[in-house]
């Protein structure tokens, strides 16, 4: 029954940044995926940056961060995906930005947009201490908002996902899972799509690390007594 509801979906995950949709949803996107499902992925903000690095600050173009997408969503199979805004501008100031306007791309606007899709489920980023994860779920949450059936579509299940970095915020002990995924058959998938975003993988010691993103699914999948699971916090769930 469980396999049968997944095969029925249509996912529609929206990231702040290329790498947090694998981060989050990578073992649920292939498994979605490999049941008979449809994954899509809107990217809000791609745009060059200054990382830190074991070898020190290196510069990261926002083409490279796209190209590494791409790899990311073609191993998946996603059914599309689409980045919002290349303007560097506005990479990691999407809090500034109109919050009407982030809603209106969510919503309408975007190629990708909730009414054009009409995704079974949505997936948010959880609030973290990062600006633009908090300014997306926020706009993403407003964009699910409850309508009339006439008016346009009602989006009955509403997730956020969970990210390593959430380790480190004034906002943790509000991602309290009740959603999780059983993704055992599909860590490998998962280890693999985060490993294309080559400039956003961090040493082994570090959050970002494929061992840890290991771990981490290995300590949700403990949760629900599993191998490996994807958690997540259930904002609307209706049947």
């Amino acid at each position: 029954m469980l396999e049968e509801f997944l095969a029925g979906q249509r996912l529609l995950v929206i990231a702040p940044h290329s790498d947090d949709e694998v981060f989050g949803c990578a073992g649920t996107m292939a498994k979605i995926k490999a049941l008979g499902g449809e994954v899509f992925v809107v990217v809000v903000s791609v745009g060059s940056l200054v990382h830190y690095t074991d070898e020190g600050l290196m510069q990261v173009e926002g083409n490279t961060r796209v190209q590494e997408l791409k790899g990311a969503m073609e191993f998946l199979n996603v059914d599309d995906w689409d980045v919002l805004i290349r303007d560097p501008s506005k990479h990691l100031r999407l809090d500034v930005m109109s919050r009407r306007d982030l809603i209106a791309l969510f919503e309408r606007e975007g190629r990708l947009s909730i009414d054009r899709l009409k995704p079974s489920i949505v997936a948010l980023p959880a609030i973290s201490y990062n600006q633009d994860h908090e300014a997306v779920f926020k706009a993403g949450f407003t964009a699910c908002r409850p309508h009339l059936p006439d008016h346009k579509p009602f989006q009955r299940i509403v997730l956020s996902y969970d990210n390593p970095a959430i380790s480190w915020s004034l906002e943790r002990e509000k991602f309290h899972p009740n959603f999780y995924v059983d993704i055992t058959d599909y860590l490998d998938n998962k280890l693999k799509a985060v490993s294309f975003h080559t400039s956003q993988v961090k040493s082994r010691l570090h959050h970002a690390s494929l061992e840890n993103v290991e771990w981490l699914a290995r300590v949700r999948g403990r949760e629900i007594s599993v191998e490996a699971a994807e958690a997540f916090m259930c904002h609307r769930f209706v049947i």
